[in-house]
């Protein structure tokens, strides 16, 4: 469920558009999830082989290069007060927006390739892009290889999850499955901590910059 959304349902009867366009909408800065939607249809596709994975691969792809490329151009018209009035809206708050945007400075075309495993980065990284004057060739190029290698990982990852699923047979079996479950679940906990972290610091960082002006304007 996300926004009282089932997406299972959706993904059984309308699997490649819903990925496309949920991939495409969060690579475009709105808060939807494209992973979800990419590993249900690669488990969904695994299992039940009503599903080409290849095709659902494809779309993933295209959707993610063409809502990056949305995304960019969007940073770009926008600019970052726009962004920081009303970002919020789709879930790019301040805290999300200064990490990103921290990152970004730091690391250029890394966070646009990378960005893609990240959930926050995953929806701001292509804004940022844009909104930095990101040189758009680059970008391209990042945000292409990023997809693809998301795409590939995930849905493959997921796909070959489903397929087991249907050839679990004895103890054996049903031990290595749920072994294989819970080390994706601890990945995401994980990953989903470092972030909440991240987010921490830079507003404790900010918060701390802003003290430092304010003493300067008051200094005699």
């Amino acid at each position: 469920m996300f926004f009282g959304i089932d997406f299972h349902p959706l993904i059984a009867r309308h699997g490649y558009a819903v990925v496309f366009i949920v991939v495409f909408l969060e690579g475009a800065g709105s808060p939807l999830p494209g992973e979800t939607a990419l590993v249900l249809a690669a488990v969904y596709a695994g299992a039940t082989g009503r599903l080409d994975i290849a095709t659902v691969l494809l779309v993933a792809a295209a959707g993610g290069i063409l809502g990056g490329t949305g995304g960019y151009w969007i940073g770009r018209a926008l600019g970052a007060e726009v962004l920081a009035k009303y970002g919020k809206w789709v879930g790019l708050t301040e805290n999300r927006l200064a990490l990103g945007r921290h990152l970004f400075q730091s690391h250029g075309g890394k966070i646009v390739f990378f960005g893609r495993f990240v959930a926050v980065l995953r929806v701001i990284a292509a804004l940022l892009a844009g909104l930095n004057r990101y040189d758009f060739r680059l970008f391209f190029l990042f945000n292409a290889a990023g997809v693809v290698a998301w795409a590939l990982i995930m849905g493959l990852g997921a796909y070959f999850f489903g397929d087991a699923m249907t050839r679990v047979s004895g103890p054996l079996g049903v031990i290595g499955l749920l072994f294989a479950v819970g080390v994706i679940v601890a990945f995401f906990i994980v990953l989903r901590r470092q972030e909440k972290k991240f987010e921490t610091q830079l507003s404790a960082e900010a918060l701390a910059k802003k003290d430092d002006a304010s003493l300067e304007t008051h200094q005699p």
